[in-house]
């Protein structure tokens, strides 16, 4: 009998160590670098666009506004406590993925497409939409193109090297067995400057951008966007993959934005909500639950982000509908609206 119990006891106490161990590799598991370098710094290192009204677009005294811009303070009124505390490093669509995966951002919020074979990649990890877009043409009203139908072979186009945009723009105009110049510029601003200029015929990139650009031209009101649409393009930010808790708080951060709207809550009645008599609503707010410690937060996290930042409909119309970009949303209004903004429950 004795030898039995000495048998039942190693074996309890060997399974106790596994699961200590067990358990200790979770706890670890759910540790995160970035997080951690992130507080230590005191700051959201966010990649961002060279200049895109409405998305990420700096003034003349460096202050940086934005759909993208909001994305990465949410982030940081998350962890830090502080919308204010990001530093914004500007990007070229060619540099992008590169300064992400060498780590020197954290979060690439700057217009970037969706793709199979980006998410695929090593080293990326799209974390979710928070803009519905999809490309399109911008010519002189002078040329009388009022559609991509009217394209003749021979045309030139404006395009960004490097970005899905051109390969998009090479696959309608093959498929449509028109010849076209293709004029290639890195910066977006040199594109920009080089169709104003006269450069070519078109310039194509992804509808928003074009209605964000259009304000750029010496002349606004003698350029049209045409109607039709070639492509989708859901567009997202962008984290390093291998911390998948960093994954977390930025998918999270946007879907607590996007959510907010949907029930309401904004950034002036968020503290008043902290009553409702809807569980959801006091989860989004922090009066309920404990959604921040599974990404390492406290329970205000949530509540932060409203508060200093916003809903989504609060930063869309900041954004893009109050300068005159994109007056209506299209997709991107809420799913309970007939948009395309859908997200999982924080709950």
């Amino acid at each position: 009998m004795k030898k039995m119990f000495k048998h039942l006891f190693s074996f309890f106490a060997i399974f106790a160590v596994v699961m200590l161990v067990l358990g200790t590799e979770t706890m670890a598991a759910k540790k995160s670098k970035t997080l951690k370098n992130t507080i230590k710094k005191g700051f959201v290192r966010c990649g961002v666009s060279q200049g895109l009204p409405g998305f990420s677009n700096a003034d003349a005294s460096g202050n940086w506004t934005g759909v993208d811009v909001d994305v990465c303070r949410a982030v940081a009124a998350a962890v830090l406590g502080d919308a204010g505390k990001v530093k914004f490093t500007p990007l070229s669509a060619k540099e992008r993925f590169t300064a992400l995966t060498a780590g020197e951002i954290d979060i690439l919020s700057r217009n970037t497409t969706w793709t199979l074979s980006r998410d695929a990649d090593i080293g990326l990890t799209f974390v979710g939409v928070n803009f519905y877009d999809g490309q399109g043409f911008m010519v002189r009203k002078a040329s009388g193109i009022t559609s991509t139908s009217q394209f003749k072979s021979g045309l030139s186009a404006c395009v960004n090297i490097g970005t899905t945009t051109e390969l998009n723009m090479r696959d309608f105009f093959t498929a449509n067995g028109i010849t076209y110049e293709p004029v290639v510029f890195e910066k977006a601003d040199e594109v920009v400057a080089a169709y104003d200029s006269g450069r070519c015929d078109t310039y194509t990139t992804d509808k928003s951008g074009l209605a964000a650009q259009r304000t750029k031209l010496s002349n606004p009101d003698d350029h049209i966007v045409l109607p039709e649409t070639i492509s989708k393009e859901p567009l997202g930010p962008v984290v390093r993959q291998g911390d998948a808790v960093w994954e977390d708080i930025v998918r999270w951060s946007l879907n607590v934005m996007i959510e907010a709207e949907e029930y309401g809550i904004n950034s002036s009645n968020a503290d008043s909500m902290k009553t409702s008599k809807n569980p959801q609503i006091k989860r989004l707010v922090g009066a309920e639950g404990e959604l921040g410690a599974a990404l390492g937060l406290d329970n205000d996290w949530s509540l932060r982000i409203i508060k200093q930042v916003g809903n989504y409909g609060e930063s869309y119309k900041r954004n893009i509908a109050d300068t005159g970009i994109l007056p209506t949303r299209g997709p991107n209004e809420l799913w309970t609206k007939g948009g395309l903004l859908y997200v999982p429950p924080a709950r």
